[in-house]
C-alpha cells in the first residue's frame, strides 16, 4: 500500500491545453514579387452565395442595403437619364434594378462586375451583371488591372475583356489588395455559432414533446427486442398509446433537472445581437424593435445613414469614373433634421441646456 502523504501532490502542466485566443497574421492578396501578371478569382463566392441562401437574417441585411443603396433610385440629367433608360441587362432589368443587383453582389463576394456594351460610336447600349466565380482580375507587376478574364462555364474559350469594358465594384477594398472584402467574412462565426445553437435548441424542444426512454425488456432475445423496438417506436411516432402485458418492459424517461444546464436562449439572443452590430445594419431597419426608446432608435437609424451615404457616393463616383456619367442617389427618409429640431425643442423647454448638445464646445 503506497504512502498518503499530501506532500506528494503533483501540480497539473496546462499551458499546452489551455491557449490564449490569438488571430493568424494575413497578408494583402497583392502582385506577385517576381513580377508578371497577378491572377485573382474568388473562390469562396459560391460558399458565400450559400450563406445568402441558406440564413434569413444575412439575407435581410445584404437585401437592406442594396435597396437603401438605391434608394428613391438614379438621378440625372436629361440626356443621362435617356441612356440609362434604355439599358435592359437581362432583358427585364432597369438601371436601378442593374444597380441594386451589384450592390447585393458586392456584399456578397466583395466584387461585383458587369459587362459594359457599347454601339459601334461608343455610346451606352446595355450593362450586363456577371457571376463573380467566373471573373479573374489580371493586374500587371505594378498592381494595375490590364483585364479581366472569365472562365467559361462550357468548353467554349475563355473570354478575355479589357478594363474599359468591365464595371467593377470592390467593397472595402484594403491597402495594395487587388479585390474587395466580403461582408461575410466578418460574419461567419457568429452565423455558424448562432445557428449550431439554434440547432442545439431545436432538439431541445423536440425532446420536451418527444422525450427519450430506458427500455428495460424481460427478454434478451434478438427478434422480440426488435419486435418491440418497431412497435413502441411507431406508437411514439403517431402519438399513441402502447399496452403491454405487466411486467414484462419497465421504462424510465432520460430526463436533465431543471436548470441545470445553460439556457441556449440568451447566448442566441447575444449573437443576434453581435450580428447586427457586425453588419451595421439596425434590427429597426428591419422591423425589428430591440431599441430602448425613440431617442436610441433614431441614434441608430442615422448612424446606418451614414454607412448608406458613403456606399451611395462610392457608386455614384464609380459611374463616372467606369461610365462616364454624372447619377445622384438620394437617401430614402433621412432623421437628421428631426434629431436637430428634438435637439431644439430640448433646449427651449429645460430638458437639455445649450452646452449638452454641442459637445466640446467651450472647453
Amino acid at each position: 500500500m503506497g504512502e498518503q502523504r499530501i506532500a506528494n501532490a503533483v501540480a497539473s502542466n496546462l499551458q499546452n491545453v489551455q491557449k490564449d485566443f490569438s488571430v493568424p497574421a494575413q497578408t494583402t492578396d497583392s502582385v506577385n514579387e517576381g513580377g508578371g501578371e497577378t491572377r485573382w478569382e474568388n473562390e469562396k463566392w459560391e460558399q458565400y452565395f450559400g450563406y445568402y441562401k441558406a440564413i434569413p437574417e444575412l439575407r435581410a441585411v445584404i437585401d437592406a442595403k442594396a435597396t437603401w443603396t438605391v434608394g428613391k433610385g438614379f438621378k440625372a440629367d436629361e440626356i443621362t437619364t435617356m441612356i440609362l433608360d434604355t439599358i435592359k441587362g437581362w432583358g427585364k432589368d432597369t438601371f436601378n434594378t442593374i444597380l441594386e443587383n451589384l450592390i447585393r453582389t458586392m456584399h456578397i463576394g466583395g466584387d461585383a462586375f458587369a459587362e459594359i456594351i457599347r454601339d459601334e460610336e461608343e455610346n451606352l447600349i446595355n450593362l450586363k451583371p456577371l457571376d463573380p466565380s467566373v471573373v479573374v482580375i489580371v493586374t500587371n507587376n505594378k498592381g494595375v488591372i490590364i483585364r479581366y478574364e472569365m472562365n467559361a462555364k462550357s468548353e467554349q474559350p475563355n473570354k478575355k475583356i479589357n478594363p474599359e469594358k468591365m464595371f467593377h465594384l470592390a467593397r472595402n477594398r484594403v491597402a495594395d489588395e487587388i479585390h474587395g472584402v466580403s461582408l461575410i467574412e466578418s460574419l461567419e462565426d457568429v452565423i455558424l455559432a448562432k445557428n449550431e445553437a439554434m440547432s442545439d435548441m431545436k432538439v431541445l424542444m423536440h425532446r420536451y414533446v418527444k422525450p427519450q426512454r430506458i427500455f428495460n425488456l424481460a427478454t434478451d432475445d434478438v427478434s422480440e427486442i426488435a419486435a418491440f423496438k418497431l412497435k413502441a417506436d411507431k406508437a411514439t411516432a403517431d402519438v399513441e398509446n402502447l399496452y403491454l402485458p405487466k411486467d414484462t418492459v419497465e421504462h424510465e424517461i432520460v430526463a436533465v433537472a431543471a436548470n441545470s444546464t445553460l439556457n441556449p436562449l440568451p447566448w442566441i439572443e447575444s449573437l443576434n445581437n453581435q450580428f447586427y452590430q457586425t453588419s451595421g445594419v439596425p434590427q429597426i431597419i428591419l422591423g425589428g424593435s430591440n431599441e430602448f426608446t425613440e431617442a436610441t432608435a433614431k441614434i441608430a437609424y442615422l448612424a446606418f445613414q451614414q454607412t448608406i451615404e458613403e456606399d451611395q457616393l462610392y457608386i455614384e463616383e464609380q459611374t463616372l469614373h467606369q461610365l462616364n456619367l454624372v447619377i445622384e442617389l438620394e437617401f430614402p427618409a433621412s432623421l437628421e433634421n428631426e434629431l436637430l429640431s428634438d435637439k431644439g425643442k430640448d433646449v427651449e423647454t429645460g430638458a437639455a441646456q445649450p452646452n449638452e448638445t454641442t459637445a466640446g464646445v467651450g472647453q
